[in-house]
């Protein structure tokens, strides 16, 4: 009996999925089907619609889970300590010079490859 529930809820979950995407594509077919109206008003819809979409996707059980997923990195954001300016420019600096030895070492790299190929082959020196 609980398999015919979950199977119910499962497909009006899915009407509810399939009916927040075509509120979407309405808004957005909305916004430029009436190119001529202002900018402002066409915008206002689309968020308008966008917004409601929001709301009939929370109310299945995938929307929860991702409001409640979003709640959660929300939360853990709010857990990470930033560097400082301090530490972020030193830490520039260094990728910067490791990024510019690196491609001096490849550049000689590349000289002497070049050189000892052409060597090699009789075609310089």
């Amino acid at each position: 009996m609980s398999s015919k529930a979950e199977t119910h809820g499962s497909k009006l979950d899915t009407v509810k999925l399939i009916s927040a995407l075509l509120i979407v594509i309405c808004a957005v077919v909305g916004f430029y089907l009436y190119a001529d109206q202002s900018l402002l008003l066409r915008v206002a819809g689309l968020l308008a619609g966008t917004a409601l979409a929001v709301v009939v996707a929370v109310q299945t059980e995938k929307g929860r889970q991702f409001w409640l997923l979003a709640q959660e990195a929300q939360i853990e954001v709010r857990k990470v300590v930033w560097p400082t300016r301090q530490e972020t420019v030193q830490t520039t600096l260094i990728v910067i010079l490791m990024v510019v030895l690196v491609a001096i070492f490849l550049w000689l790299l590349d000289l002497f490859l070049g050189w000892s190929i052409r060597l090699l082959t009789g075609q310089g020196g």
